[in-house]
């Protein structure tokens, strides 16, 4: 897992909270929800491609 995953997810996070706040403060909350659940269900995806590359990797090491 490279640095560079971090600041993805950082980033993402970052973007995710910035428009949340635009969006509650302009008065769409709803809009802002959805928002926030689209960076959390990205993040989910990033993080599962990396977990399934972790057991791939210990398969291979235990040879499994």
């Amino acid at each position: 897992m490279d640095i560079d995953f971090v600041f993805k997810i950082a980033a993402i996070g970052i973007i995710v909270a910035v428009l949340n706040q635009l969006l509650v403060r302009s008065g769409r909350e709803d809009q802002a929800m959805m928002t926030t659940l689209a960076g959390l269900i990205v993040v989910l995806m990033m993080i599962v491609t990396q977990i399934s590359e972790l057991f791939n990797t210990i398969k291979d090491v235990f040879g499994l």
